[in-house]
């Protein structure tokens, strides 16, 4: 479990989701692909920004209420996503999930978004490993 990489587990075949895109088209990505969140990246795939489930839900009401058309992901996006590199540990990753972080991390190389995580794929594959978190081994006062 420790040798195991974010690039292991990662998800690189969802189109991410491009600046200009409207809201309608971004909750279809969403759905189809079971997620609760997309990055938003640039014609280059350099990540801009993250888009989620509750940005979505909240512009959409919003939009709805005042007969305001449909908005587009610049307009509702998070522009400061954490992402994380395919070389990091999936067990380091996993021990920083938690209440108020992320559901879906952008997997960013050389600048380039090339996959995603999901809390889901860390937890399916603790699940398979079958014995949760390798404990780091601390020397003790004997050695």
């Amino acid at each position: 479990m420790r040798s195991l990489k974010v690039s292991d587990v990662m998800w690189n075949h969802i189109e991410p989701i491009r600046c200009g895109a409207q809201l309608t088209k971004v909750v279809k990505a969403l759905l189809n692909n079971h997620v609760t969140g997309l990055p938003v990246v640039d014609e280059n795939r350099k990540v801009l920004g993250f888009v989620s489930e509750q940005d979505c839900i909240h512009s959409l009401l919003v939009s709805s209420y005042h007969c305001e058309g449909d908005p587009i992901v610049d307009d509702v996006m998070f522009r400061k996503p954490v992402t994380i590199s395919p070389d990091m540990a999936v067990v380091d990753l996993a021990q920083n999930l938690g209440a108020g972080k992320p559901k879906v991390y952008p997997v960013v190389d050389h600048g380039k978004l090339i996959g995603i995580v999901t809390r889901t794929a860390i937890l399916a594959e603790l699940a398979r490993t079958g014995c949760g978190l390798e404990l780091p081994k601390y020397a003790s006062a004997e050695d």
